[in-house]
C-alpha cells in the first residue's frame, strides 16, 4: 500500500509555483502531512536545504513554517538536535481540511478539475490503446483496497494511487509525473468527499468502469469515464466549499442511461465529460 510513497514524497520537495509562495509552501507541506506522506515526529530538512528544494527564499520558508506552527502542524526546537518537526494534531482532520478548502476559490477548484480531468482522461485513453489485460493488476489491487478502506485518509491515498497507476499504464512518464504532482496538491482534500459512504460507493463504481473500459480497449469510453471520476469528486468538493444546503445532503447527479449527466444538470457541471 505504500509502494507509491517514495515517488510522491519526492514531489513534496520540488519547487513550488512562483505566485503566493508562502501560501503555496504551507499548502504543499500541510497536504503532505494530512496525506501521511510526512509522518508525525518526522524532521523536515534544514531551512537552507528545504528552501532550496522548494525553490523559495529562506525568508519565505520561515514565514511558511511560522504559519504551519500556528496551525499546529509543525514544531520547531532550538539547540542541538533541533529543527522543524511534523506534528499531527489530535483534533479531527476534517476541520483542518474544511479550513484549507475555504482557501480555494470555486474558480480555482473548477480550473483544477479541468486540469485533472484532462490528464486522467488522456491517461485512460492511452492506457486503453497501449495496455495489455494482464497489466491491469495494479489498478485492480488499488480498487480492491479502496473498497476495504475504512479511513478517509487511506481512501484518498488509494484514489490518488489509482490515477497515478492509470497514467503509468498509459506508458507516459510525463503524465505520470503530472498525476503525482496533482495528487500531492489535491489529495488531502479528497478525504472530505471520500469520508462519505455514498460518495465512496459512487467513486468505486466509476473507477471499476474505467478499468473495464481500459481492459476492453475502448479508448473513448475510458477517457470519458476517467473524466467523470474526476469531475464527480471535484463537484462534491465545490459543493462542500460553497456550504450549500444541497451540498450538505450530497445528492448524486442525475445521469442518462449512457452514464452522461442529464441535460438538466449539464449547465452546472464543472468541466467536460
Amino acid at each position: 500500500m505504500n509502494r507509491d510513497k517514495p515517488g510522491a514524497r519526492r514531489v513534496v520537495f520540488t519547487p513550488v509555483d512562483t505566485l503566493a509562495r508562502v501560501d503555496a509552501v504551507v499548502r504543499r507541506l500541510g497536504d503532505a502531512i494530512d496525506l501521511g506522506l510526512l509522518a508525525d515526529g518526522e524532521q523536515l530538512p534544514g531551512e537552507t536545504d528545504l528552501a532550496a528544494q522548494l525553490g523559495v527564499s529562506t525568508v519565505t520558508l520561515r514565514e511558511a513554517l511560522m504559519a504551519l506552527r500556528q496551525q499546529g502542524l509543525v514544531t520547531t526546537r532550538r539547540g542541538r538536535g533541533g529543527g522543524s518537526f511534523v506534528t499531527v494534531p489530535e483534533g479531527p482532520a476534517e476541520d483542518r481540511l474544511l479550513a484549507r478548502l475555504a482557501e480555494w476559490s470555486t474558480e480555482e477548484l473548477r480550473d483544477l478539475a479541468d486540469h485533472w480531468a484532462a490528464v486522467s482522461g488522456t491517461a485512460a485513453r492511452l492506457a486503453a490503446q497501449r495496455t495489455e489485460p494482464d497489466d491491469l493488476r495494479q489498478l485492480r489491487r488499488s480498487l480492491g483496497e479502496l473498497v476495504d478502506a475504512k479511513d478517509s485518509g487511506a481512501r484518498s491515498r488509494l484514489v490518488g494511487r489509482f490515477h497515478v497507476e492509470l497514467a503509468a499504464a498509459a506508458q507516459s512518464a510525463r503524465l505520470t509525473r503530472e498525476e503525482v504532482t496533482l495528487q500531492t496538491e489535491l489529495g488531502a482534500l479528497l478525504r472530505l468527499p471520500l469520508g462519505e459512504d455514498e460518495h465512496l460507493k459512487d467513486s468505486v463504481d466509476r473507477h471499476r468502469a474505467v478499468i473495464s473500459a481500459v481492459h476492453d480497449g475502448a479508448d473513448d469510453r475510458a477517457r470519458a469515464l476517467a473524466e467523470q471520476c474526476v469531475q464527480a469528486s471535484m463537484a462534491r468538493l465545490i459543493e462542500l466549499r460553497l456550504g450549500s444546503a444541497d451540498g450538505a445532503r450530497g445528492p448524486r447527479p442525475k445521469e442518462a442511461p449512457d452514464g452522461q449527466q442529464s441535460p438538466s444538470r449539464k449547465r452546472g457541471r464543472t468541466g467536460p465529460v
